[in-house]
């Protein structure tokens, strides 16, 4: 079994074989090997890690095996530079996952703990995949797990929430799958992503296609106006689903349009460019001020991921390299953000039960080693200097400045409306006088939250203080997709 294959199907059997049928009696048990399993994951992304060769934009780790005869579909799997980071990444956020939930669940906790490793496994794949039917199955396969953890271990609307959720990403991904079945008869019959590449197509069957791979993945990220779905989501799930879902599922949408959207339709992409970065300045800027008025903290920081995606997508169709780079670098950046955000605010809401903004203040005064982590992550949100938020978000707005100054100016707001409802939440929630005699009586971290919150902490710093090996692996992939994008497939 290849690298890649590790990674992938590791999490996958200590999900599917060990945790599946552990039984709900041995909770405890559950839940170390949930902790075996996840840190087995992040240790089989090891060797990819260090053998990775950096300054190629060809798939490296590649495994190649028949899977559907028939219709000429393979087990096809490899990275570049693009989608490397994404692999570990993953793994690294299931291992925090895991332990945050240490003792949130207490019903189903097997089940709940097998979701989400199975879930990590499946993302990998999405990452990894180079067969379009390979991708597919992959990226619907991580539905049926977010689903479930959404609707069994959710909140009160849970129902409702994990059908909304499960009904928007499947209608778009429907779309993606006529466009793949078109590919694979203009191919000759091949579902090899890298010959779809190189497909000529005509101006109209390349703006059919774009428009129905943006259906699948402006859902998923979600772009302005198809992200209503995010917030009620956020609100409903567990802390550990919305950290899964912010942390990595909404790049599996970013991450297919570096891999269909921009290479399959080059000639659409440059055509609707203009709409993409519209679109992307609307969730940049109107989302951003949508989060300010928010009065449940989930809501407000599920608004603030729709804001920060914005970032990801103008980046990526400006077409320069630093535009591209920029996004890709957000995207990993948003991955440990985000997921620090939601899980703070889980340390919050396993004290009072409530999100509510308004049954808080004053939380310094009872928590303080656990303030200063929330400082860092809230400033790292803002996209303060030194923290992995500042990273993509400045490369954006250099590469967005370098293409057309007003469209710079216009992302460049962001920073102030990301510092306005970031620091006026932390002043509201963190600040003054103990709120009330609940918040009187909380209780610091423990040494469990203490690692998860460190552990956030340290990458958010590291990649803020040297993000050169994050733009060092990308750079040469980068390049090789703009030049691609650069030039017609017209027929």
């Amino acid at each position: 079994m290849g690298v890649l294959s590790l990674a992938i199907w590791t999490p996958i059997a200590f999900g599917a074989l060990l945790l599946m049928f552990s039984g709900d009696k041995y909770a405890g048990l559950s839940r170390w090997l949930a902790l075996v399993g996840s840190l087995a994951g992040l240790v089989a992304t090891f060797p990819l890690m260090a053998g990775f060769v950096p300054g190629t934009a060809d798939m490296q780790f590649v495994e190649k095996v028949s899977w559907i005869d028939t219709f000429h579909i393979f087990y096809h799997v490899g990275v570049d530079g693009i989608s490397f980071w994404f692999v570990p990444l993953t793994a690294f956020i299931t291992v925090i996952v895991v332990i945050a939930s240490w003792q949130s669940i207490t019903s189903r906790v097997n089940q709940y703990m097998s979701a989400f490793l199975i879930l990590s496994g499946i993302m990998i794949g999405v990452f990894c995949a180079l067969d379009g039917m390979l991708f597919y199955v992959f990226f619907e396969g991580t539905l049926i797990p977010m689903y479930l953890i959404i609707g069994v271990w959710g909140g009160p609307r849970k129902i409702y929430a994990a059908f909304k959720f499960f009904l928007y990403t499947l209608l778009g991904s429907l779309l993606m799958l006529i466009a793949m079945l078109y590919l694979y008869n203009e191919a000759g019959g091949s579902f090899d992503i890298a010959a779809w590449h190189a497909v000529p197509l005509s101006a109209h069957a390349q703006t059919m296609l774009f428009f129905a791979f943006v259906a699948a993945f402006a859902v998923k990220i979600p772009m302005w106006p198809v992200h209503t779905w995010l917030p009620d989501v956020h609100v409903e799930a567990p802390t550990g689903g919305s950290a899964v879902l912010a942390a990595i599922m909404l790049k599996l949408g970013a991450y297919g349009f570096l891999r269909f959207s921009l290479p399959i339709a080059p000639d659409a992409s440059r055509e609707w460019a203009w709409l993409m970065i519209t679109l992307s300045l609307v969730a940049v800027i109107y989302v951003g001020l949508v989060a300010m008025v928010q009065k449940d903290m989930k809501k407000l920081v599920a608004y603030s991921s729709v804001a920060h995606m914005g970032f990801v997508t103008l980046g990526f169709f400006i077409f320069n390299d630093l535009g591209v780079s920029g996004g890709i670098a957000q995207m990993i950046a948003h991955g440990f953000v985000s997921a620090a955000m939601f899980l703070s605010i889980g340390v919050l809401y396993d004290r009072l039960h409530t999100r509510d903004i308004a049954d808080y203040g004053g939380v310094v005064n009872t928590m303080p080693n656990f303030a200063a982590f929330a400082l860092l992550f809230f400033m790292a949100n803002c996209g303060l200097p030194g923290t992995a938020g500042f990273v993509g978000e400045w490369m954006v707005i250099l590469a967005a400045v370098k293409s057309n100054f007003w469209i710079g100016m216009a992302a460049a707001t962001a920073l102030i409306w990301g510092a306005a409802y970031s620091l006026w939440m932390f002043k509201r929630v963190y600040l003054g006088a103990p709120g009330n005699a609940n918040v009187r009586a909380m209780l610091d971290i423990g040494r469990r939250e203490f690692l998860v919150l460190a552990l956030l902490a340290v990458a958010i710093l590291a990649m803020g203080l040297y993000p050169k090996p994050v733009t060092d692996v990308t750079d040469a992939s980068v390049a090789q997709l703009l030049k691609h994008v650069a030039m017609s497939k017209l027929n």
